[in-house]
Order: structure tokens, then sequence, then C-alpha cells
């Protein structure tokens, strides 16, 4: 069975892409930082019979994403990581001008340096799977200047970038920067928590992730939203989001 590493996996996107892979029969090692949650997001994906290995821990910390690529070796190995965890950098977002410095270090550390990390610590079993990928989750504040997202959206574009260069040098994978769009998580609540406009549940993206393992364009930049409703079949989204949702985050 392929083996998929995700990160940020209680609950959100990264839990509705953990059953969609589950459902889909793919064996996983599931991460966040609070572990009750992620033994219930572990423990709803048992009806699949897939093998689930969740560790509770920090994507900073190097001993956890050792921890988190041993437990996918033990699997068989790692074809697919989805670097999804994610953090804002403050809480609700502040405009650049009020943004704590710290705040933006902590953004950077999770959302750039952590995945980075766990790229480097998985390369070797990714390398030697027959169809190795790396998901970056990015966001639609890394290519627009939306008012108070500057700190969460340089993060992301940095990750943009790490990603592009990734696919260059390892051209044997694929690397797909993906921005899922509108959501209603628990992130955007703490974000913006006076919000309270409709956004679609993150399953409803899930199917352009899906659709992307299906039919494995080239390493680029993507919308899921898009990809989800059809269309953006041609091409990856460009610097600018071209085929990404509108106004998501």
């Amino acid at each position: 069975m392929p083996v998929a590493i995700i990160t940020g996996a209680s609950k959100g996107l990264g839990r509705a892409l953990a059953e969609a892979l589950a459902a889909r029969g793919w064996d996983l090692v599931l991460d966040a930082r609070t572990a009750p949650v992620l033994k219930e997001a572990a423990r709803g994906l048992e009806p699949y019979g897939a093998k689930v290995v969740a560790l509770p821990g920090d994507v900073t910390d190097a001993r956890h994403r050792a921890e988190l690529v041993a437990a996918a070796r033990r699997l068989g190995g790692l074809d697919l990581l989805v670097n999804n965890a994610s953090a804002l950098g403050a809480e609700p977002l502040v405009p650049l001008a009020e943004l704590g410095l710290a705040g933006l270090r902590a953004a950077l550390e999770t959302n750039v340096v952590a995945a980075l990390g766990l790229v480097q610590e998985g390369l070797a079993l990714l390398r030697a799977a027959p169809a190795g990928t790396v998901v970056a989750v990015s966001s639609d504040a890394a290519a627009e200047a939306y008012g108070t997202w500057g700190g969460y959206g340089a993060s992301k574009a940095a990750l943009d970038q790490l990603a592009a260069v990734l696919a260059v040098e390892e051209p044997g994978l694929r690397v797909w920067a993906v921005d899922p769009g509108d959501m209603r998580t628990d992130l955007y609540a703490a974000a913006v928590p006076d919000d309270d406009s409709g956004r679609p549940e993150p399953s409803a993206v899930v199917p352009g992730f899906l659709r992307l393992l299906d039919e494995r364009p080239p390493s680029g930049r993507y919308g899921a939203a898009a990809l989800a409703a059809g269309h953006g079949e041609d091409a990856p989204a460009d610097d600018r989001g071209k085929a990404v949702a509108e106004a998501g985050r």
C-alpha cells in the first residue's frame, strides 16, 4: 500500500485529506500538536482498514520530524508528503505595522523551515518511491496582497518558492504547491474571528488534491478548488494565482 505523511492532520484540510486517502487504501502517518484531537482523528479512520500511525508533536522539532519519517519507513516507505501544518504568526491577524517579529519568526519556522526539514528528512524515501510526491499547502495570500495577511502570506510565498526550486532539483518527484482556496477551518476563524461569511468545508476541495494524485500533472502551483470544479486542466497556476479560487486564504 502507498504511504503518506500528513502534517496538521487532526482537523480541517489535513483530516479531510487523510480520510480520502484512507478510503483509497493508503497507509498514513499523521501529525498534529494536540494529542487527544489527533487520536480522535485516527480513530475515525479505523473503518477503512488503513494502517494509521498518529504521532503528536510539533513539526518545528527535528526529533519529531525524524519520528514521522521513521514511522513511514516502518510502514514500507514514503510515497507522499503533505506539508499542511501552518501557523498564522498572530491570532487574530494584524497589519504589518503591528505584527510582532517573534510571531513572524514562528510562522516562518512552521510554514517554511519545518516544511523543508521534513522534506530533507524524507527525501531518500521519496526518491525511492515509484511516484514520490511532495505537496506544499499554500494560500492565495502568497500571491495576492491582502491587508493583515502579510506575515502569513510571506511565509506561504517562501514555501511556494521552496517547492518550485525543489521541483527543479528533484525532477524525479512531483512537487506541487497547492492553494486550497476558501475553507471553513479553525485556522481561518483564528485569523479573522469576526468573519461569519459562509465558506465550504475542507472536504469540498479534497477532490482537487485527489485529481492531482490521479493525473500527476507537472510539478507546479495549482488551485485545489479550481481542480475540484474541473477548471485549470492544462497548466499550473502562475505566480499571480490564476486558476485558483477567488478570495481563498
